[in-house]
């Protein structure tokens, strides 16, 4: 069974950043767009990053210029660089694969940004 473990997140101010890990077991990133889902209180997860096998990203607009997501497909990682958070970013950050995301999702990582 495929286990995906999210790392990075913390507290950090209105304008901070942070950057997320997530790693895969077995080979699911190489062969699979991945990304990175959240779930801000109040709302349903939703995706706010994704990229592809080829190397194209995409970026959800609430989001766009302000993260960039990567991956590393010989480590099985990928990664959300966040900059310029802001409060509404709050939430927990979990990836898995895109469009359709594996059953199993993992713990999620807490990202915190205080006003």
């Amino acid at each position: 069974q495929v286990q995906l473990v999210e790392s990075g997140g913390g507290l950090v101010q209105d304008g901070g950043s942070l950057r997320l890990s997530c790693a895969a077991s077995g080979r699911i990133f190489s062969f699979n767009a991945v990304g990175w889902y959240r779930r801000t209180p109040g709302k349903q997860r939703e995706l706010v990053a994704s990229v592809f096998s080829g190397g194209r990203t995409n970026i959800a607009d609430p989001v766009k210029g302000r993260f960039t997501i990567s991956r590393d497909n010989a480590k099985n990682t990928v990664y959300l660089q966040m900059n310029s958070l802001k409060p509404e970013d709050t939430g927990v950050y979990y990836c898995n694969t895109v469009p359709i995301p594996l059953p199993a999702w993992g713990q999620g990582t807490q990202v915190t940004v205080s006003s």
